[in-house]
């Protein structure tokens, strides 16, 4: 049987260094997705203020999350601009396309 040669031996081991590289990527994606639901899971619908847990309220026809422990009202996007009537083309409109 016939030795690999320098180019060979150099080739396979740069496909396997290449092989352990996209393996620890994939590995930190997934380990990243995987804080990012446990994140989720302990701050979802928790009052960032008090850490309580916030409930959906209709207010003026506009569901809002509410903490009834310190009384604050949080607004998700788009719910300011339904509470005040805005449209795109008022002041409050113009300012938030900027800011996006």
């Amino acid at each position: 049987m016939q030795r690999p040669s320098a180019h060979e031996i150099e080739y396979f081991h740069r496909m396997e260094t290449e092989k352990l590289k996209e393996a620890r990527q994939k590995h930190a994606q997934e380990m990243a997705q995987k804080e990012k639901e446990d994140m989720k899971a302990l701050h979802y619908m928790h009052c960032p203020k008090c850490g309580m847990p916030l409930e959906e309220i209709d207010f003026r026809s506009v569901y809002v999350d509410k903490c009834f422990h310190c009384g604050g009202l949080w607004l998700d996007e788009g719910e300011l601009e339904k509470l005040t009537g805005e449209d795109d083309d008022s002041i409050l409109g113009r300012i938030s396309r900027i800011l996006k």
